[in-house]
């Protein structure tokens, strides 16, 4: 009788990547998104930060992966989702987006965009305007990642911006995660059916299926 190995069985993850310059605060927004998948939406989570040369200006980038089962590698050459605050990020990651991943842009910073299917929304102009806070862009983001895709539930965000940031910096915080949903969601809800098939969908993190998905997001 011969032995019998036990293979793991491989959940379906989701790789996002945030990124940036230096002092846009895209570490933290990796904390607060892995806070709020890990702990609050009850997902398994593997969070990475860049350090060097974004301290200086350069790009900076955060990336979480998600999992309903076990976090196997827990490195990641290429993303589901790609969030880019600065021109310097997007030209410099775009290429490790999968294809239909959702790509993400300040279109206040990145003004050359390589494809048509970028979620392209000005979330500094929306953190200075909006929210009279340059810092929040970062929060802006998540919001708009929140409304445009399955991969954490606004209630988990909202828990974690509770969790990790001082007191006084939860009220701005939680109106640029706001701002951003509702700008997420609207570019969801206004696509033509045939593009918003082209989106990967991540609601297995939500359902428990084994397979990821191609049908349209659930949070639009």
């Amino acid at each position: 009788m011969g032995f019998q190995w036990n293979q793991p069985v491989i959940s379906p993850k989701v790789a996002v990547r945030l990124s940036g310059t230096g002092g846009q605060g895209l570490l933290l927004a990796g904390r607060i998104l892995a806070e709020a998948a890990a702990i609050h939406d009850g997902l398994n989570v593997v969070q990475t930060n860049s350090y060097g040369p974004e301290a200086r200006g350069g790009a900076s980038r955060s990336e979480v992966v998600i999992s309903r089962g076990e976090v196997h590698d827990l490195r990641c050459r290429s993303f589901d989702i790609l969030v880019c605050l600065s021109q310097n990020a997007c030209d410099l990651y775009y290429s490790a987006l999968n294809e239909g991943g959702l790509f993400i842009v300040d279109s206040f910073s990145v003004t050359v965009v390589p494809t048509s299917r970028a979620i392209e929304v000005p979330m500094t102009h929306m953190a200075v305007e909006e929210c009279g806070n340059l810092l929040v862009a970062n929060t802006v983001s998540l919001g708009v990642l929140c409304g445009c895709s399955d991969v954490v539930t606004f209630e988990a965000l909202n828990a974690a911006l509770e969790s990790i940031l001082r007191p006084d910096l939860v009220p701005v915080n939680r109106k640029a995660l706001q701002l951003g949903l509702e700008a997420g969601q609207a570019i969801m809800s206004g696509m033509t059916p045939k593009r918003r098939k082209t989106y990967r969908s991540f609601a297995f993190l939500r359902n428990g299926s084994t397979q990821a998905g191609d049908s349209t997001s659930s949070a639009a």
